[in-house]
């Protein structure tokens, strides 16, 4: 890629409205077809922005997502590869060219979202968790640098327990979320002389499907009331609360923040 342009901070000041601030952009958002993910790429469809959604499985969730994507305007395809099996990021980035023609923006958002207690986690989950949780994401960066314009962004979907022992019980995924937040402090040395910020955004616990089962379950029926009593705000999170904190650092308004871990927990660790 060419060298930064001296008034990169400045253009990037210039661009940005309110409305449309990420018009003329790209971004490829992993694991973009559900949850917070859907959340993250209709958000920045919002801002102008074209959106790759990719997905593992779920072939029908990324089009629903590229159809509420369309019906307010905006643009957007679909990438299917499942992560965490040999080869994936280079998969992806070869399914990704065949729609656009470099990035600007790259939410590495898709992970596998729980583990069993550290006495029960046997080798092929504790492989299994690394493999997608933060294999997939570095290797899909370092592929996919050569894309991404200068002055870009890179945002990683972290989480709370990186930070805090508050859920011991899934210990494994905690520790793949840490392993993210290093790659983000460390990266973002590495690819700022392009003005590429890189940052970390750590939701806590969201109102996704993921999570109905046990927030919403009959089975567990005090499980929503604890999980918003653990808010200083005294409430679940939504997908639009991580979605907003990602658009912000997506766009020009977050060009100096950069190498940093932003805790979109709701004050649960406050």
């Amino acid at each position: 890629m060419g060298a930064l342009t001296e008034n990169v901070s400045e253009q990037g000041v210039a661009a940005g409205t309110a409305e449309g601030r990420l018009a003329g952009k790209t971004a490829l958002v992993t694991g973009g077809s559900r949850g917070i993910g859907r959340g993250i790429a209709v958000r920045l469809a919002q801002d102008g922005a074209r959106i790759g959604v990719h997905y593992g499985s779920n072939a029908q969730a990324a089009k629903e997502t590229v159809a509420e994507i369309e019906r307010a305007g905006g643009s957007a395809f679909t990438i299917g590869v499942e992560l965490g099996t040999p080869g994936d990021a280079r998969k992806l980035w070869s399914a990704f060219d065949a729609h656009a023609d470099g990035l600007d923006i790259l939410v590495n958002n898709a992970g596998i979202g729980t583990s069993r207690p550290f006495a029960d986690t046997d080798e092929a989950e504790f492989d299994r968790l690394f493999a997608v949780n933060a294999k997939a994401p570095y290797f899909i960066t370092q592929l996919g640098a050569d894309r991404l314009r200068d002055g870009g962004r890179i945002v990683n979907i972290s989480s709370g327990v990186s930070r805090a022992a508050v859920l011991p019980d899934i210990v494994t995924y905690a520790m793949t979320k840490g392993a993210l937040d290093v790659f983000t402090r460390n990266l973002s040395k590495v690819l700022g002389p392009r003005g590429i910020t890189v940052n970390s955004v750590a939701p806590g616990i969201v109102d996704t499907d993921v999570n109905a089962d046990w927030l919403r379950g009959e089975e567990n029926k005090d499980a929503w009331a604890g999980a918003a009593a653990m808010s200083a705000l005294g409430r679940v999170g939504t997908p639009a609360d991580i979605a907003d904190v990602v658009a912000f650092l997506a766009s020009p308004d977050g060009r100096w923040v950069t190498g940093q871990w932003i805790d979109a927990t709701g004050g649960s660790l406050a």
